[in-house]
């Protein structure tokens, strides 16, 4: 990987809709060996997919939080179960196992403090493998959806 295709997957970053020759033309590059860098970054898997970002608020969802899962069980079966219940809920928005005290963290975002209040009770208390969780409420985002580069 050179300078360029290191200028290109920072483009693609900021905006993954901008045209080909767009591209190309900011990397004073031709059109085709945009493309094939392009595609060759996508083979390699360096670019793994396109997606857009939405803004949360816009979408009604008001309450964000960080939720630090501490689980009693860490056998093979009960890890499955608790991450295959966590990748269907759509509150999740992230979940990392991590080292430290927490086994587990989540990213969760809510239409309010209600709807997660419901999230814990219904969701995550229920959980055979859930001994605790800590809530820490996201009062505001400093940085988020940063590029690699």
């Amino acid at each position: 990987m050179d300078s360029i295709d290191r200028k290109l997957i920072l483009l693609l970053q900021q905006d993954s809709r901008l045209p080909n020759a767009q591209l190309a033309e900011q990397l004073n590059i031709s059109a085709s060996a945009c493309w094939r860098r392009v595609k060759a970054l996508e083979d390699a898997g360096v670019i793994a997919r396109y997606s857009a970002i939405v803004n949360p608020d816009a979408m009604g969802l008001k309450f964000e939080a960080i939720v630090h899962v501490h689980l009693t069980r860490h056998d093979t079966e009960a890890l499955a179960r608790f991450i295959a219940a966590v990748q269907r809920r759509d509150e999740v928005t992230e979940c990392y196992a991590t080292t430290g005290q927490a086994d587990y963290h989540l990213r969760i975002l809510c239409r309010d403090i209600e709807a997660y209040n419901e999230f814990l009770e219904k969701f995550l208390f229920v959980q055979p493998a859930v001994n605790s969780a800590q809530t820490n409420v996201v009062l505001r985002r400093i940085k988020s959806n940063a590029p690699i580069g």
